[in-house]
């Protein structure tokens, strides 16, 4: 093999490794992962130049690459398992574990993910296995050279499709700010490196094909570049420069806001969530009498929080506050997490009759350390988001009595409500999803609320508590129910679950009702809304978002309180009774402040309303007739509101742009993937119609002959240009090939016989035989031939050193008699 064919590869193959190792630090960002990036590319080059040398075959050289796999795997990609010989062996069985989960397991854990367990094995296989293949194939002479771009690609798109669901933070150069940098350069530089590497090759097996031709025929070949060269040359240039543009500066501008889709994006608990109930539409049977006593986890520790977390709720459909719906995905811990400031957290858990996926955690979380029988499985299966500060426990369909854990964090100091302020921007707490508040709670906000700060949501949620009134059932049953028997001097009233607009709409009519009764305000007893924690929570957070603020629902329990009025775990054990929810309010600082909701029970709400006598009016008498009474319109049980004036809703067109916007950067990727294929399309075109619309006639047929030898090349046939015409028509062996290369010969040794006409009549042969070329080779290869750009790199005919006549410069023509035969 030809040295500058093994130092252009090797070139190649560097910079593609380089480029690669770029486009994956961001899922490692660790030293770790450099050096298994450059003992993996190292070995991989070893083993590469060696099958070489060798002239092994492929399962030499895939033995050879598993060697070197078991060989350097612990040490370089498991170096936690660097001990005696059984974490060794341990080490080397996570390695091979780590082949063929360690993809999955990459896309679930929080980035960056450093050297935790065994996750940098899918890095040490990427650049392992793909140098030696990339270098194998590049090394090569015939065509499965070309699929070194494939691998080197395909190295590249590891770290793209495996890495961040954002992209790189725009750059500030002057008045220019590129949106994703880091992806830019990435992918120009792996296309631009594959561009080059590809002309060179095509260059050098032009200039070797020359040189055999030039050894064949002993005709000097002409070192000056043709006019052929320079447009195949300012050709390729373009469409380079086009694609370019438009994938640095157009791409990118389009795409800016937009959400960036990997791997990673369709991978997490998502589903188990999305398949569990509500931990909110199951409040109310926590405080039936089969489950009101049951103990759900216990809590121990030295520093305790004040709270535990089991769910935070961030989805409202109107019917529903759900989980998992926000900005905050969760994803697999990789080890710690930055848990920022705060009061220091240290607890161990212990999970009783709790059972489903919702993981009991507290404050910020730094780590979770695993223990028992199912430690190791628990551990693969815990999901947390930051965002929601929530974890979930999927191994074996969730958590299970016995399992213990200990969660180190912080607590952020809670600010005062009424320090807080909403934040200038959009309420971005819970996703409504469209749904508005209903008029009650709008009206009976409007009439209380002294503002629309802190302070004054403080207020609202005050008064909202004392005119509530705490009942967990609907009835009471013949005996006193376990939750009520903790309540002295508790007054039953029932009140009926669920939490969805109507349910709310319900409780705040009351409360209006209530306020606007004489009686009510004789007595100074204006409690009429009757709930639990299940729609007093979801009142308070939509009553502050009425006021601008961020808010969501949590559901967990208390350890410590000092109001008296709401519920907390004895001494760590949680009971199921002992579980609360409550809102949570973000201020302007981006900090959530827990509101709890709970309402009162020592004054019994009074739902009486005052007696009025009716009106005493004459009645006049009339005669009997019947009048059509128009039924109402239905109203659903659930709506909260009703438009009572359609015609002054204003057209919402927000979603027009959003999908301009997807179409333009659909159209703009379509652009840049077909581009290259729609322009050579376009320039063959332009080539055949040059060709069709030349004054000659003659010239005319030439080009029509030249048309029928490219459609030939491009199917797939060679043109080799000893060959006259009617020997090249006899080996593409189409029909009318014997009477095109007879026509054009024909016109060309009797130029004044040639008519318009001839010309006209040997262009709709050479159509069809174009067409048939290529309709007998199945439609990829129509595809294929349509696209191929064969016809123009074919080679040029070698020239000779002394001037040639016009005859002999025409392709198909016989040289004098002495001469050696040639086409131009």
């Amino acid at each position: 093999m030809k040295r500058p064919r093994i130092v252009a590869g090797a070139v190649y193959v560097a910079v593609t490794v380089i480029v690669a190792g770029l486009a994956a630090w961001p899922i490692y960002s660790s030293p770790a992962y450099l050096l298994a990036v450059g003992v993996a590319t190292v070995a991989g080059a070893g083993i590469a130049a060696l099958a070489l040398l060798r002239r092994w075959g492929g399962w030499v050289v895939a033995a050879l690459v598993a060697g070197v796999f078991t060989l350097l795997a612990v040490p370089v990609a498991v170096p936690t398992r660097l001990g005696g010989p059984v974490e060794i062996l341990r080490g080397l069985g996570e390695a091979f574990g780590g082949v063929v989960v360690g993809w999955k397991d990459l896309l679930t854990v929080d980035l960056p993910v450093g050297a935790y367990r065994n996750l940098l094995i899918p890095a040490f296989v990427v650049f392992l296995v793909g140098t030696t293949v990339c270098l194998l194939l590049a090394w090569r002479e015939d065509r499965w050279a070309h699929g070194a771009v494939v691998v080197g690609l395909g190295m590249v798109s590891f770290g793209l499709f495996f890495g961040r669901t954002a992209v790189s933070a725009p750059l500030s150069l002057g008045p220019f700010s590129p949106h994703a940098p880091l992806e830019t350069i990435v992918g120009v530089s792996a296309l631009g490196a594959a561009l080059l590497w590809l002309a060179w090759r095509a260059r050098d097996e032009r200039v070797a094909a020359l040189h055999r031709a030039t050894s064949a025929s002993g005709v000097r070949m002409s070192r000056r570049p043709s006019r052929a060269d320079r447009r195949r040359v300012a050709l390729g240039a373009g469409m380079v420069a086009v694609a370019l543009v438009v994938a640095v500066a157009v791409v990118p501008w389009a795409a800016r806001g937009a959400d960036r889709q990997v791997l990673r994006s369709a991978a997490g608990p998502e589903p188990d969530i999305a398949a569990a109930v509500s931990p909110l539409s199951d409040y109310r049977m926590l405080f039936t009498d089969d489950r009101a006593d049951d103990v759900l986890f216990t809590v121990s520790g030295e520093a305790l929080p004040a709270r535990v977390r089991l769910a935070t709720l961030d989805t409202y459909d109107g019917e529903i506050f759900r989980p998992g719906g926000g900005d905050g995905r969760f994803v697999r811990v990789p080890s710690t997490l930055e848990a920022g400031e705060g009061v220091a957290i240290d607890a161990e858990i212990e999970v009783g009759d709790l059972g489903g996926i919702w993981m009991p955690t507290a404050g910020r979380l730094a780590g979770a350390a695993f223990e028992g029988e199912r430690a190791a499985a628990l551990a693969d299966s815990f999901y947390y988001s930051v965002e929601a500060s929530a974890g979930v426990q999927t191994a074996g369909g969730g958590l299970a009595a016995g399992d213990r854990y200990r969660i180190e964090g912080v607590e952020p100091a809670v600010a005062d409500l009424a320090a807080i302020t909403p934040s200038a921007a959009a309420p971005d707490g819970a996703d409504l999803a469209g749904v508005e508040a209903p008029d009650s709670l709008a009206t009976w906000v409007e009439e209380h609320a002294t503002g629309s700060d802190g302070v004054a949501l403080e207020g609202l949620v005050r008064l909202l508590r004392e005119r509530g009134y705490l009942s967990h059932a609907l009835d009471a049953g013949e005996t006193t129910p376990v939750w009520m028997a903790s309540l002295p001097d508790y007054t039953f009233q029932p009140s009926a679950s669920g939490h969805s607009l109507a349910r709310i709409d319900t409780l705040f009519s009351r409360l209006l009702e209530r306020e606007g009764d004489p009686r009510a305000q004789a007595s100074g007893n204006f409690v009429a809304a009757v709930g639990d924690d299940e729609q007093f929570s979801v009142a308070v957070a939509l009553v502050a978002r009425e006021l601008g603020f961020a808010s969501r629902v949590v559901v967990g329990a208390r350890l410590t309180t000092a109001d008296p009025g709401l519920s907390a775990c004895d001494a760590g054990v949680c009971r199921a009774q002992d579980l609360a929810a409550w809102a949570e309010v973000r201020g302007e600082d981006g900090l959530w402040v827990p509101v709890d909701a709970t309402p009162q029970w020592a004054q019994s709400p009074s739902l009486d309303v005052t007696e009025q006598r009716d009106p005493e009016n004459v009645t006049e008498v009339r005669p009997d007739s019947v009048e059509e009474v128009v039924p109402p319109e239905p109203v659903q049980e659930d709506s909260a509101r009703d438009d009572d004036d359609d015609d002054a809703a204003a057209i919402d067109l927000a979603w027009l742009w959003a999908t301009l916007r997807v179409v333009g950067i659909v159209l703009l990727v379509l652009a840049v993937v077909l581009g290259p294929f729609l322009a050579v399309i376009a320039a063959k075109a332009s080539r055949r119609r040059g060709r069709r619309t030349v004054e000659d006639p003659v010239e005319r047929i030439a080009g029509g002959w030249e048309e029928y030898v490219d459609a030939g090349v491009d199917a797939g046939l060679s043109a080799p240009r000893v060959l006259t015409r009617s020997e090249l028509a006899a080996a593409y062996g189409t029909p009318s090939g014997g009477q095109l290369a007879e026509t054009a010969d024909r016109a060309v040794f009797a130029r004044e016989d040639t008519s318009p006409d001839d010309a006209a009549e040997f262009w709709r042969i050479v159509d069809a035989e174009r067409k048939r070329l290529v309709r007998e080779r199945g439609f990829w290869r129509r595809i294929a031939a349509a696209v191929s750009l064969r016809s123009f790199v074919r080679l040029i005919a070698p020239r000779p050193s002394r001037p040639r006549s016009p005859r002999t410069g025409e392709r198909g023509m016989r040289r004098p008699a002495g001469g050696r035969r040639t086409t131009s």
